[in-house]
């Protein structure tokens, strides 16, 4: 099997290369060459070749040990590339030699070095690359070594159409990051080299440059402690959406983060990467209006807290046009550069992010933009300023003429758009290529860190080449920017791959080699079930992003009147303005998705030692069982709306059963566990209360989000929802319980549904579950493919459950 596997993709990639030689000749895009001074200025200072050769294979030892002898690196010039950035793959010289390595690989940087090997693995040897969480990387179809495959003829040219591979949103940082240390942000950066991301944001231990900033300009660390936010909450806070909520910082967390921030830079510059450092949007706190009463200083209006509460919510800026804005940009660039011992020169600024600017006039928008970025130039000469584009997509407020004196406030060149969400709703074709600025084609497909499959393949396959080879196109780069990751594997495995594709991706082809990869061996019944997949779940065209509102995980805070009328049928219609709930969002057929899951627990039998396949089958088996608890949902609804008693109670008892089910099915497998989250939070404390806070902090994220009263709900409530084990079973059944609870006794007493004393007692067990402090396991336990088939013969087999 192994030398038919080998032979399958030398042919795929022998095909590849003739289309990516072809495109050589093609000129950059005018994007690229606006920014050419800049990628000489970073090619000029990147880290000596000594230096990324000893990094990627550093990364090489950590990733595949067996193989280390197996590879050659070397790093070569951006001219023995054709004037691009490449890596060159080519059977090593003395491979014929007992113990010699088999493979030389020469790239640009190291990332490249990690790209060729990571296509090499892909490609020739059907390896696939995952995060731990996600089932880990499969090599086991690797041969050993002293066996590789070898290349042919003269070896293979990859060249980079674009110059970059950006990663991260704004708010990973939060939803995903909040609690690393060093051993998990060591695996990601060798994941992100491996992926051959090269522009990563680096936004880690910036509250600690911070501190140092304000107490130039006479701010205490004391003035600080309703500024910054809680540890699972400072991407809010850092964009001004909030202060204060889930702090105050201790200043053990300031320096421990900012150690971090050193080493993450450090590995990131040894890999010949182009990390992005944050830069001053004029978010300050309130002190500074003490301490210079004359500056223009404004408060922003609400974001998301339910009365308005001062303590969280309102943020001050600084108005741009004032003196003392360029100051405290200035100083915060030359801090950090003075900290860090240099930077990339691009830094990122996201001002009036989901935050409405006071005055739609086009020449404060420019005079606004214009001193943010001669801020940036004050502390860098070099500097460039890179934007998220998701209040473009976001706030209506961005009209064209707002939108042209924002970009064109900067001199061409010197700042770059993240089209944050170009899969969907891609911006650079409705902006005229954002009006002739550079930008980068941005994958955002995740919010909050929702555990949904989701995804829509065939945009990310052929999005990027569209946009790039568009007339008169300002594209310099493709990125990954969801909000969390860990989730969704074929969609990331995918999408990183675009940074190399010079011609769109035959998806359907690309799909079919999917599974061989992901499994480490050919099932029938697993090609057959991701056909299927790649048709439904893999297929969102409806335009909608999907923030998971499923029932279990985002329980309808609604009469249930109001829900049965609005609701029960069109249940898979897109959220309409007038509704004062989400629904659940469905795109595609629920029973051949139920086939496809019959067909995953067929070819079980062959691949119960694989972790990957049992992540699939867990997240497979969840996917079908959340879709049925919607349906099971609204017929709750409907027996209560029939005055049916006995269908109220039989239909709740069976959805809390199958809660309890999914949650027995989650913990089956480490990636769906709550225990690690919340273990990690504590981890980082240094005392008792700080583990308190820590713990704190992330049971709300994921629960009620922001701030509540007695009877109303944050805004937010279930936005970071998650099906993880210990989730559900301590906290999205007891809440369905309360619910079903109270529709039953309006049953008996013949009174109206008590809304109030629903949320009432919700809420309260919401603050009780975030004040917590049960432990909750950090292993798995229980065998993944029985108790996915039990589930499987016990709701969905003959279940009757009809397409919506």
């Amino acid at each position: 099997m192994a030398s038919v596997m080998t032979t399958v993709y030398v042919s795929v990639v022998f095909t590849t290369v003739i289309v990516l030689c072809s495109t050589v000749t093609h000129s950059l895009t005018v994007g690229v060459e606006y920014l050419s001074r800049l990628i000489e200025v970073q090619d000029r200072e990147r880290a000596p070749a000594s230096v990324q050769v000893s990094a990627a294979r550093a990364v090489l030892d950590r990733f595949i040990p067996s193989h280390s002898s197996s590879f050659e690196f070397k790093i070569i010039t951006k001219a023995q590339c054709g004037g691009v950035s490449c890596f060159i793959i080519s059977n090593h010289p003395s491979s014929n030699l007992p113990g010699a390595p088999e493979i030389i690989i020469s790239g640009v940087t190291g990332v490249e070095l990690l790209s060729g090997l990571h296509w090499y693995l892909k490609n020739l040897c059907g390896a696939h690359i995952s995060w731990d969480k996600t089932g880990g990387s499969q090599l086991s179809s690797v041969p050993k070594a002293g066996s590789l495959p070898r290349m042919k003829d003269d070896g293979l040219l990859i060249q980079r159409p674009i110059p970059w591979n950006y990663y991260q949103n704004a708010v990973t940082s939060s939803y995903t990051f909040a609690w690393w240390d060093w051993e998990r942000w060591e695996k990601e950066i060798d994941w992100m080299a491996l992926q051959g991301i090269n522009m990563p944001l680096a936004f880690t231990g910036q509250e600690a440059i911070w501190q140092k900033v304000f107490q130039k300009f006479n701010i205490s660390s004391t003035d600080l402690n309703d500024f910054f936010g809680g540890p699972a909450f400072l991407a809010w806070s850092r964009m001004a959406n909030l202060h204060g909520w889930g702090g105050p910082l201790p200043q053990s967390w300031l320096d421990q983060q900012l150690a971090m921030q050193k080493k993450i830079l450090a590995r990131m510059y040894e890999l010949g990467m182009t990390p992005v450092l944050p830069a001053f949007s004029g978010n300050v706190p309130a002190a500074l209006k003490n301490v210079y009463p004359s500056a223009k200083i404004i408060r922003l209006g609400n974001w998301f807290t339910v009365d308005s509460n001062p303590r969280w919510c309102c943020t001050y800026l600084l108005d741009a046009t004032d003196p003392l804005f360029i100051e405290i940009g200035k100083s915060f660039i030359q801090e950090q550069v003075k900290e860090y011992g240099r930077s990339t020169h691009i830094y990122n600024c996201d001002t009036f992010d989901e935050n409405t600017p006071p005055t739609d006039d086009p020449e404060y928008i420019s005079s606004l933009a214009a001193a943010i970025f001669n801020a940036m130039q004050s502390g860098d000469n070099d500097a460039v300023w890179l934007m998220q584009g998701w209040l473009f997509a976001y706030d209506p407020y961005w009209r064209p003429t707002q939108m042209q004196a924002l970009l064109h406030a900067v001199p061409i060149g010197k700042m770059i758009v993240l089209d944050l969400f170009a899969e969907v709703n891609p911006i650079w074709t409705t902006s005229n290529q954002f009006y002739g600025v550079p930008y980068i084609w941005c994958m955002l497909h995740n919010f909050a860190g929702n555990v949904e499959m989701y995804g829509y393949l065939d945009s990310v396959g052929s999005g990027p080449v569209e946009a790039r080879i568009s007339n008169n196109s300002t594209m310099v780069g493709v990125g990954m920017s969801m909000e969390g990751i860990e989730q969704n594997p074929v969609v990331y495995d995918l999408m990183s791959e675009m940074a190399f594709q010079h011609n769109k991706i035959g998806v359907k082809k690309w799909v079919d080699s999917y599974p061989t990869r992901r499994y480490g061996k050919f099932v029938p019944s697993l090609q057959e079930a991701w056909n299927i997949l790649y048709h439904t779940v893999y297929n969102c065209t409806d335009g909608a992003y999907d923030k998971n509102r499923d029932v279990i995980v985002a329980f309808p805070d609604v009469d249930p009147t109001v829900y049965f009328t609005n609701l029960v049928s069109k249940i898979n219609s897109l959220n309409d303005e007038d509704e004062s709930f989400d629904k659940p969002h469905l795109w595609y057929s629920t029973s051949e998705v139920i086939r496809a899951l019959q067909l995953f627990i067929e070819g079980g039998k062959e691949l119960s030692s694989s972790n990957t396949y049992r992540y699939d089958l867990v997240d497979l088996t969840r996917q079908a069982l959340a879709k049925y608890a919607n349906v099971l949902f609204v017929d709750i609804i409907e027996a209560y709306e029939s005055r049916d008693g006995y269908g109220v109670a039989r239909l709740s008892e069976k959805f809390l059963d199958l809660v309890d089910d999914m949650d027995t099915l989650l913990a089956s497998h480490e990636g769906f566990l709550l225990g690690p989250w919340l273990e990690s939070s504590k981890q980082l404390a240094v005392n008792k209360e700080q583990m308190k806070q820590y713990e704190w902090n992330a049971r709300t994220q994921i629960t009620m989000w922001f701030d509540n009263t007695e009877e109303e709900a944050s805004l937010l409530r279930d936005y970071g929802n998650k099906y993880w084990s210990g989730l559900l079973k301590d906290y999205y059944g007891p809440r369905a319980a309360i619910y079903f609870r109270y529709l039953k006794e309006s049953l008996v007493m013949g009174e109206r549904f008590s809304l109030q004393g629903w949320r009432r007692e919700w809420i309260k067990l919401t603050n009780e579950w975030q004040d917590g402090r049960n432990v909750y396991p950090i292993k798995s336990d229980g065998d993944t493919f029985s108790i996915s088939q039990a589930l499987f013969n016990k709701y969905l087999c003959d279940s009757g459950i009809s397409d919506h």
